[in-house]
């Protein structure tokens, strides 16, 4: 299986970053010749371990779509969609004996017509760009520099603690749970730890009035923002998460967050939350506090 692992990777490789929107996509996605006999063995894949290689490639194809374009969206629906697309492509390989039986034509139209559903900016900003795209820039940010852009105070912190968007390694979470705090992190694309879950922010279950401290830096409201200023965004879906963050606050917990969200939090009840705003950076995005009052 590691072998045929290898293999997917090599292929999401060799097309990684080619525009599915350009005029002539479907004439430069194709598939490269296996590196090994890897995908002969499909032939000999019970129906569930088909089924482990389509989620290995879902996934890894996700990632490389969010590498493109952080701002993508994908529900456990569309995700299960993707993983049918891989199902059909794995089993036609393994009925027809390789690769070179399949049309790669035909699967990238697969993914073009899902993107295009599940995402559909992307038929309307992707069509007049260049054949290869540019990734988005969108790093994972050292503990220090999260501390310092959300005027963190460890020896502060309430527990238990939250980071939404906590990047594939969770740094800051590792860095809190150095320093003897209870701290968590979800991530859609979070490695595999007791203390990491591979989750969005829509999917997860917040509970109610049980964290003490909920961290997001560059990520939750950073979305929130690109949302709110496009005219096709789903800035009410943020709205509602948003909503169900500030519920899942224990009494005196707090959310911090970078960029702030003026046109959200001054609408907040006062008895309820009280709002500060840091701008340290004047120019640059601003770092907001919302205490959930004890009272």
């Amino acid at each position: 299986m590691d072998e045929l692992k290898k293999e997917i990777d090599r292929q999401i490789h060799f097309n990684r970053g080619k525009n599915l929107f350009h005029e002539s996509a479907m004439l430069s996605m194709e598939f490269i010749k296996p590196g090994s006999d890897a995908f002969t063995r499909l032939a000999g894949l019970t129906d569930e371990q088909l089924t482990f290689l389509a989620d290995y490639a879902t996934q890894k194809s996700l990632e490389e779509f969010c590498r493109i374009n952080q701002y993508y969206t994908f529900d456990p629906k569309a995700t299960e969609e993707l993983k049918e697309i891989y199902i059909q492509l794995l089993s036609a390989i393994r009925q027809q004996g390789g690769p070179d039986a399949a049309s790669p034509q035909k699967h990238y139209e697969n993914l073009r017509q899902w993107l295009l559903k599940t995402n559909p900016f992307a038929g309307v900003i992707y069509p007049d760009m260049d054949q290869e795209l540019e990734p988005a820039h969108c790093h994972e940010y050292s503990a220090g520099l999260q501390l310092e852009i959300l005027h963190l105070d460890i020896s502060t912190l309430i527990e238990p603690i939250l980071d939404i968007g906590c990047g594939k390694q969770g740094n800051l979470v590792q860095h809190l749970r150095s320093r003897g705090l209870e701290a968590y992190g979800i991530d859609r694309f979070s490695v595999e730890k007791p203390y990491l879950l591979r989750s969005g922010w829509f999917d997860y279950d917040y509970g109610v009035s049980h964290w003490g401290t909920v961290i997001s830096h560059l990520g939750f409201s950073n979305h929130f923002v690109h949302h709110h200023l496009r005219n096709d965004g789903d800035y009410l879906k943020y709205a509602a998460i948003y909503m169900k963050i500030l519920a899942a606050l224990r009494p005196g917990g707090r959310f911090y967050y970078a960029p702030s969200l003026p046109f959200i939090e001054q609408w907040l009840d006062k008895d309820r939350f009280s709002v500060i705003s840091h701008n340290d950076y004047p120019g640059q995005y601003g770092s907001a506090i919302i205490e959930k009052l004890s009272r």
